[in-house]
């Protein structure tokens, strides 16, 4: 199959094939004529299968007809997690509309200054590329006109919603012509994306091509245990030094470990730099610029970062710090193995990692083999796994092996089962006589109701206290001197000086 079978437009066919691309993939030979027929589409697909050009495509050729409303707003607006993703959309639609006519192509991300944006959107613009969260801003001050938008695509849908776009979304999209014609883009339509897609998507074509275990057919994984992290770093500077390494990405777990774990790298000669969301726009794009002209060989990355990353030279991604989710897993291994080639997956994890394992293991339903280095074999011997589970066969045991209550699991075989076998002696009581004395002389007190209140004595009362009286009828503890109303609260007036104790001198 080639391009010229898909319906395409002879001068999009000629800039695909100028750009190097024959054959298309599965993806795009199934969603550029669903997407050129003007239905919604649902398409399942995962990073690195051409998923761009199977959106870009079918916007272009739309964009080369003449707009319906005459307006400077954007035909088509993409929508996409990540600067580093919507950068590259941007990118693939200029390389794609280099044969076309007057196709301009903005990009609307974070960490840019508003001013050079905003002169760039009161300008005619066809394809508007962005974040979420830059766009709304946009759009509630007013600044763009969607009168005359004919497209919305939502790239990799899914990590937008991880990352806390659901509202952003929903309000980008009631700002859009309910005509438009929408395509959206994820790794899967479960939870909240299938319930987004279900609200904004008017009777769609779903594409789902191949499944989680599927799509990383070109990625061999593999898992190095280390026994903690002095053991981890020396696992990573060995497989770091290796031939094969073309280039790799190393991902850390946060900004700090990312900014750290760089610059070890390049005091020990390594051409490394790191990637994190808290960088500069221009440091981040000279990185990225850097890492694809070969100047950087190693680059240690965030989750976050390195979305939409497109390098076709890397080699490894190795992960130093595990992922959070088993999805995200799944998106930094897609980092290899672009465009059918060859990759290397690696994990370094410790013991107590292990269940993160498992979980990735039942998510991607592959089993990620145990390897080891010799020389930095691990003390930490993980449990054998057999078959086709994941998770490993458990041992079972049948009811008879199981101990039948707590009390039996101690008890031999010969034990006496009840007293009258001598199980164990009786027990010894107390002599009550013991209590005698205590109990007359207890017996020879008067009982309360004939005794009379002055003379009962309270428990604990000390030999002092004996003919000290406790309620009314002599000086005792609430018989202080009372003012004529009764009140204790009657005291001098300010000023007058108190008769009654002599008043105290401050000690010096």
């Amino acid at each position: 199959m080639s391009f010229d079978s898909l319906g395409l437009n002879p001068i999009l066919v000629s800039a695909v094939s100028r750009a190097g691309y024959t054959t298309p993939t599965s993806v795009q030979a199934a969603a550029i004529p669903a997407a050129l027929s003007g239905s919604d589409l649902m398409v399942s697909a995962a990073t690195g299968s051409g998923k761009t050009a199977a959106f870009m495509l079918p916007a272009l050729q739309r964009l080369a007809e003449p707009a319906a409303v005459r307006s400077i707003g954007p035909r088509a607006v993409i929508l996409c997690p990540t600067r580093e993703l919507a950068q590259q959309v941007a990118k693939a639609a200029i390389t794609y509309s280099r044969t076309m006519k007057r196709i301009a192509v903005v990009t609307v991300v974070g960490g840019m200054p508003y001013p050079a944006q905003l002169k760039l959107l009161r300008q005619p613009v066809d394809v508007l590329v962005a974040t979420p969260g830059r766009l709304l801003d946009y759009i509630s001050s007013g600044r763009i006109d969607f009168s005359r938008t004919e497209m919305l695509v939502l790239d990799e849908a899914d990590r937008m919603l991880d990352m806390g776009f659901m509202e952003d979304i929903e309000k980008i999209i009631a700002a859009l012509p309910e005509s438009r014609q929408t395509l959206m883009f994820s790794a899967t339509f479960g939870g909240e994306v299938g319930r987004l897609a279900q609200s904004m998507l008017r009777a769609p074509q779903r594409i789902e091509l191949a499944n989680q275990t599927d799509r990383h057919a070109d990625i061999e994984q593999r898992v190095h245990w280390a026994d903690d992290t002095a053991h981890k770093n020396r696992l990573l500077d060995h497989l770091l030094k290796g031939h094969d390494v073309t280039q790799a990405i190393v991902f850390a777990a946060t900004k700090r470990d990312a900014e750290w774990l760089s610059e070890t790298l390049a005091d020990k000669g390594f051409a490394a730099a790191s990637l994190h969301g808290d960088m500069p726009q221009a440091k981040r794009n000279r990185t990225l610029t850097g890492l694809r002209r070969g100047d950087i060989k190693i680059l240690v990355a965030t989750d976050v970062a390195a979305r939409g990353i497109d390098v076709p030279n890397i080699s490894h991604v190795i992960n130093y710090g595990m992922p959070m989710k088993p999805e995200d897993y799944v998106h930094r291994i897609g980092r290899t193995g672009r465009a059918g080639r060859a990759g290397l997956a690696i994990t370094l994890a410790i013991p107590a990692e292990r269940f993160k394992i498992r979980a990735i293991e039942r998510f991607t339903t592959q089993q990620i083999p145990a390897s080891v280095i010799e020389g930095l074999e691990p003390r930490f011997k993980p449990e054998q796994r057999s078959g086709n589970r994941p998770h490993g066969d458990r041992p079972q045991r049948s009811i008879s092996d199981r101990p039948r209550s707590f009390g039996d699991r101690n008890r031999s075989k010969d034990a006496p089962r009840s007293r009258e076998e001598g199980s164990s002696p009786a027990r010894n009581f107390i002599d009550p006589g013991r209590f005698e004395e205590s109990a007359r002389r207890f017996s020879e007190r008067p009982a309360a109701a004939t005794a009379p209140a002055a003379n009962r004595k309270p428990a604990g009362a000390t030999a002092g206290a004996k003919n000290r009286p406790l309620f009314n009828g002599e000086r005792h503890f609430d018989a202080r001197p009372r003012s004529e109303s009764g009140n204790f609260t009657d005291r001098p007036a300010r000023g007058e000086l108190r008769t009654s104790a002599p008043a105290r001198s401050r000690p010096r």
